[in-house]
């Protein structure tokens, strides 16, 4: 018996031993992988989305290649697929992100303005902030998009709606408020009004886009807007 004791002991230390090194193996082998997962990106993504947008959105999607969106992103293919996918991939996200930072700042605007009424003739406006004609020559991104591919790729067409609905009920909240303020008919619809003034701010952009001379542009943004918000008749 004094001869089995020691035996079994050495076995015993043996399972301890291989077991402790199982477990040092099995740490340092997880957290090598929670290295190279948890690695921060050695590029800066806002950076890259930015010049992907604005190159998606001067030359439209089907004339941007993948050879363009490698150049101005300054990635590798496989860095550019990795991150964000496919081409299709990407522009879907870019046009996302573009959307939700416009109407973040639409809201923003309808809490910091003095008045409701302010927001919608901005809105409408906009073009006119730009005496070169250059944003008006550009565009608006969605916009853009939606004339080139909203009949072919579902997602564009989708978007366009999420981001219209959305930019309907600013507009609209900032017509309700106009018209508690005393700046707008009591009689006026404030969502019919929105649904008006973002009709019309779409076809000052698709005006805006042929090159039209920016003083007509202006001229026919304030006869519409004298149109679509009469004021509380006396």
């Amino acid at each position: 018996m004094d001869s089995v004791e020691p035996v079994l002991g050495d076995r015993a230390s043996g399972r301890a031993v291989r077991s402790a090194l199982s477990s040092v193996v099995a740490h340092t082998v997880q957290n090598q992988y929670a290295e190279r997962m948890g690695r921060p990106r050695e590029f800066d993504e806002d950076h890259v989305l930015f010049a992907v947008r604005d190159e998606f959105w001067d030359k439209g999607y089907a004339a941007t290649s993948m050879d363009d969106l490698l150049r101005v992103s300054g990635l590798g293919k496989g860095s550019l697929y990795g991150a964000f996918g496919d081409k299709r991939s990407l522009f879907l996200r870019v046009l996302r992100d573009y959307d939700d930072a416009n109407l973040l700042a639409l809201r923003e605007r309808l809490v910091s303005a003095a008045r409701g009424i302010d927001v919608v003739r901005e809105f409408v406006l906009g073009l006119a902030g730009d005496p070169t004609g250059a944003v008006a020559r550009r565009g608006c991104l969605l916009a853009n998009s939606n004339a080139e591919l909203a009949a072919s790729t579902p997602d564009v067409a989708a978007e366009a709606r999420r981001s219209y609905d959305a930019i309907t009920a600013v507009l609209t909240a900032a017509l309700e408020r106009a018209r508690t303020e005393g700046d707008l008919d009591p009689d006026a619809d404030p969502f019919e009004t929105a649904r008006a003034a973002l009709v019309a701010q779409l076809g000052l952009m698709a005006l805006g886009r042929t090159g039209m001379d920016i003083g007509t542009l202006t001229s026919m943004a304030h006869s519409t807007l004298a149109r679509l918000l009469p004021t509380r008749t006396q």
